[in-house]
């Protein structure tokens, strides 16, 4: 599966974790909260705590996708009047000083549609904008999108769940970039009781039809559930516990409770041994 799209952010980010027997760590946040004006800083302050590839969410006034914990961090970033341009510029801002970590931007078709695919793709380009996973758009539709991203070397970055069918497997396997994320609905049973047995069976799976870095996002909470994901996974995915640290005081001081609280994860899965690449 050789991609004719030039080698982007993220394909050299994953390749520098592979070759040092890694797995990465990827935190969400929401743009805007909990202020416009500490976005920026959040960032950087995750890159310090060892984040190697941002997901930063486009705030949306419906996230059928999204928990209560990240419905809330969007409802504080529309309080604020941020809409997806603001993003753009935030990720602007971020990449006057980081030219190298990946930046990926979640959220859903509404918000895009209304700027237009074509325009979407080139403001997001001339942002510093690496990759972009529209959770609303099924693979199946999403081919004119992913040929539009990847055109102007952005990837199309796909969903995949325990009920994901092999035939959309086969149709994201063709479509993506960068890396696939793999979201388990079974979520935490309890702190290091974490059955990963399911998770191994699904990736085994996936990677038949998926030749990229798969990235799980398991509503991962604390050191114990990001060393078992780490151990099975390319990436570790975490949002709403993120969130839950930076809603939990002062806006101001959010970038160094976050950092803190995703050190600790970094220690974690820095801690499961890998066969470097």
């Amino acid at each position: 599966m050789s991609h004719s799209a030039s080698t982007n952010r993220i394909d050299a980010s994953f390749a520098r974790i592979r070759a040092a027997g890694r797995t990465a760590l990827i935190p969400y946040v929401t743009a805007g909260d909990p202020a416009r004006a500490v976005t920026v800083p959040l960032l950087h302050s995750l890159v310090g705590a060892g984040a190697d590839v941002l997901e930063l969410g486009v705030p949306f006034s419906d996230p059928m996708a999204d928990g209560p914990v990240i419905q809330r961090a969007s409802e504080r970033a529309l309080a604020q009047g941020v809409g997806t341009a603001d993003v753009l510029e935030m990720v602007a801002a971020f990449r006057r000083e980081d030219k190298t970590t990946p930046i990926v931007l979640m959220g859903y078709a509404n918000p895009i549609e209304a700027m237009g695919l074509d325009a979407f793709a080139d403001r997001a380009r001339a942002a510093g904008v690496d990759g972009v996973i529209v959770v609303d758009y099924p693979p199946e539709e999403a081919g004119e999108f992913a040929s539009i991203l990847v055109a102007r070397g952005l990837a199309p970055i796909f969903l995949l769940s325990p009920t994901t069918l092999e035939s959309r497997m086969e149709t994201i396997g063709r479509l993506a970039r960068g890396y696939a994320y793999y979201v388990s609905l079974k979520g935490v049973t309890g702190a290091g009781h974490l059955d990963t047995t399911d998770v191994v069976t699904r990736l085994t799976l996936i990677r038949k039809y998926v030749a990229l870095p798969i990235g799980v996002g398991f509503g991962i909470r604390d050191a114990a559930s990001a060393k078992a994901i780490a151990a099975v996974a390319d990436a570790v995915v975490i949002g709403s516990r993120l969130i839950q640290e930076i809603e939990s005081g002062p806006a101001k001081s959010a970038p160094g409770r976050a950092a803190a609280w995703l050190g600790t994860i970094r220690t974690a899965v820095d801690s499961v041994a890998k066969q470097p690449a």
